[in-house]
């Protein structure tokens, strides 16, 4: 699936991954491929990809993220590293 992580200020990322897991504000939760449509609210935590490379993590403060379509956009408040 595709994945696209975005703050305000830049595109933190933008690739291929084969997993996603967000920290929801009710608790984390993980996105695969062709999963259903969602919406949700994140709270502080950590979002965890898949990717070609490896597993990768971001640190975030807060934020929504959309599945559609087999892609991911999480749109971040605010980027911890």
């Amino acid at each position: 699936m595709t994945l696209e992580i975005l703050t305000p200020e830049k595109k933190i990322y933008s690739g291929d991954a084969s997993a996603v897991t967000l920290p929801g504000i009710d608790g984390k939760f993980q996105l695969l491929e062709k999963h259903a449509p969602i919406i949700s609210a994140l709270g502080k935590g950590k979002v965890v990809y898949k990717s070609a490379t490896g597993v990768n993590e971001i640190e975030i403060t807060g934020g929504f993220a959309e599945c559609q379509n087999n892609k991911v956009i999480v749109l971040v408040e605010g980027a911890l590293a």
